[in-house]
């Protein structure tokens, strides 16, 4: 026995590393080229503008520094009651977008205490939330089977599986049309948004709510969003309970 689990473990360990650096790979021959270019471009307006009006180096970085401390600002205020609570959700899910962080040595000590109890806090929350759903489908299946004159002693979590890649698949495409349409996004960039989101990667270069002052003036766009994430995340616990149970 304890020989196999030795060998399970060492197995994922193999296949885990192989698949990082397929990955890497893949995102390399992808992504490397269209860098190089950009870059290439970045630089030449750079030379243009400090050529054009005569910038000096330390005039430069400054400009550079207001303008990217700008960026945050322009979607407006970011720590208001509303906008703390879009924060928080971040941290405790661990999507961290980064489209607001702590400035003050207080705020990044209450960020790291509010991290620490928030976190495991979030996860035991999912994860109870995501049994309630797959006993709920469970119900759900078995009231379904007897009206169609089936009888089902119990339904095992394997049979539960597709029922769990259909609600994923359904909460990314609704996320996506919604996201799309409120944020003006192309329905791609909108189902990137959702799985980073839902994945909790939260890479940061697509958030909601940060155009036109989103956050003070569009309050049931804001609602919704917060349900979304909460809502999704939850669908995805789900999921991966069911994934483990499994694979255990």
């Amino acid at each position: 026995m304890r020989h196999t689990a030795n060998s399970r473990t060492i197995t994922l360990i193999v296949v885990g590393l192989t698949y990082l650096f397929i990955g890497a790979g893949i995102f390399s021959a992808i992504e490397r080229q269209n860098e190089i270019e950009s870059s290439k471009e970045l630089f030449g307006y750079e030379n243009h503008f400090r050529t054009l009006y005569n910038i000096s180096d330390a005039d430069f970085e400054n400009l550079t520094y207001v303008i990217m401390g700008l960026q945050p600002h322009k979607a407006g205020v970011q720590w208001s009651f509303v906008g703390s609570l879009y924060f928080a959700i971040t941290v405790v899910t661990t999507i961290g977008y980064g489209h607001a962080v702590p400035q003050t040595t207080t705020g990044k000590l209450a960020c790291i205490a509010y991290a620490v109890l928030g976190i495991p806090l979030c996860l035991v929350m999912f994860q109870a939330m995501g049994d309630r759903m797959n006993n709920s489908a469970k119900s759900m299946l078995k009231s379904a089977g007897r009206k169609l004159g089936f009888k089902f002693d119990e339904i095992s979590h394997k049979c539960l599986i597709p029922f769990g890649i259909l609600s994923c698949c359904v909460t990314v495409a609704v996320g996506s049309v919604a996201f799309s349409h409120f944020e003006g996004w192309s329905y791609l960039n909108s189902v990137y948004y959702c799985v980073m989101t839902l994945s909790t990667i939260g890479f940061g270069d697509y958030v909601a709510l940060q155009a036109d002052g989103a956050l003070q003036q569009r309050p049931q766009y804001v609602a919704f969003s917060f349900i979304y994430i909460l809502i999704g995340l939850t669908v995805i616990g789900a999921f991966l309970n069911l994934v483990i149970l499994r694979l255990i």
